[in-house]
């Protein structure tokens, strides 16, 4: 579907969605609420079939309004599968964790978004699936009570908080983050640079929002992202490894898995803004420190010298704090001598008190 063709499709079904009235969450959600059922409650609404609240809860309005809408279009009747979801339209999908969220996008994890938020009570608008003005301004008031970083996207960061805090269930889905800027040149086609930079063409026609089919300009600066393991899941592989070194050097697994899925819901590949690498997001100041005065020798950039050189940096703080958890993470936080000198910065307490919490789950 072209971009126009697209636009057109989400204007419709906004349309269809604001004369079915608002979409207000639950103002106190069931038990058993299941925050990506409230994504499948927003799109079936949006067919007319669903009319009653946004509440998460898979009770016996939305298994009759899923089942209506599955007769309706020949499907087996039965959960919600990705057939299903397909038919469902643009509102159908992607589930909430399988992609980086950022202002403009359209669909179901949007409406669990929302509903999220709605939940936090940080957010007021209809839950309608479209991440514009009013939701990206919601999600900077809950990244800021999060202490994180608060730019209207949900990253890694923002979507481990969510998971954890909120415990939507997500599933194993393969992510892109853009992190560098390429200019189209002469001779330049899509699949090239996707060669040229371990990518595929699908992934750089996601991240640029362009038709793969079509032809790029020269002079056009493409994002070009980096395929990452699977946010909201725990990869066995990763796991394992995290494990591995853990017993290997002597610090408490869970704590380790903790602060990973904190930094970075056990992405291999993430760079951020500032230049920290890996599961444990690392920065490139912290590796050379590891590698001049804790290891002595140079730890190869693989996932398992990432893994290393984290662990070995979070040994070294538990060792100089006398085995204090929480003035060690403060450490890793905010900087061993700042904790030495000001104590715990107040933006450093949520983040020690999450990590240590998220441990007895790890």
């Amino acid at each position: 579907m072209g971009r126009a063709e697209r636009s057109g499709s989400v204007r419709r079904l906004l349309a269809l969605i604001c004369a079915t009235g608002a979409l207000a969450a639950a103002p106190a959600v069931h038990a058993a609420a299941n925050p990506q059922v409230a994504g499948l409650q927003v799109a079936l609404r949006a067919h007319g079939l669903y009319l009653s609240q946004i509440d998460g809860v898979s009770g016996p309005l939305t298994s009759a309004a899923l089942h209506r809408f599955q007769r309706q279009h020949g499907l087996p009747v039965g959960p919600a599968n990705a057939r299903t979801r397909r038919a469902l339209g643009p509102l159908g999908g992607p589930l909430f964790g399988s992609r980086l969220l950022r202002r403009g996008e359209f669909g179901w994890d949007v409406s669990v978004l929302q509903f999220l938020l709605t939940r936090r009570g940080v957010y007021s608008g209809a839950l309608d699936g479209y991440l514009g003005k009013q939701t990206a301004a919601a999600l900077r008031r809950y990244q800021r009570q999060m202490h994180l970083s608060a730019d209207a996207v949900v990253g890694p960061r923002t979507l481990a908080a969510i998971v954890r805090r909120d415990r939507v269930p997500v599933r194993v889905h393969q992510v892109t983050v853009a992190q560098r800027l390429h200019t189209v040149k002469v001779g330049d086609t899509l699949t090239a640079i996707a060669k040229a930079n371990g990518t595929t063409i699908r992934a750089l026609a996601d991240a640029n929002k362009i038709d793969p089919n079509r032809p790029i300009l020269i002079g056009q600066r493409l994002h070009i992202p980096v395929a990452t393991a699977a946010i909201g899941a725990q990869p066995v592989d990763v796991r394992a490894k995290l494990d591995d070194w853990s017993n290997r050097l002597g610090v408490d697994p869970h704590l380790i898995r903790a602060l990973a899925w904190m930094e970075s819901g056990y992405q291999t590949r993430i760079v951020s803004d500032a230049g920290a690498r890996g599961v444990l997001q690392t920065l490139p100041t912290t590796r050379k420190y590891v590698e001049d005065d804790i290891a002595g020798r140079r730890i190869p950039h693989t996932v398992d010298g990432d893994i290393e050189v984290g662990i070995l940096y979070l040994r070294h703080l538990l060792q100089v704090f006398h085995g204090d958890e929480h003035l060690a993470l403060a450490g890793w936080y905010q900087g061993e001598k700042a904790v030495r000198e000001n104590g715990l910065y107040k933006i450093t307490k949520p983040f020690v008190a999450d990590v240590l919490a998220l441990r007895a789950r790890m």
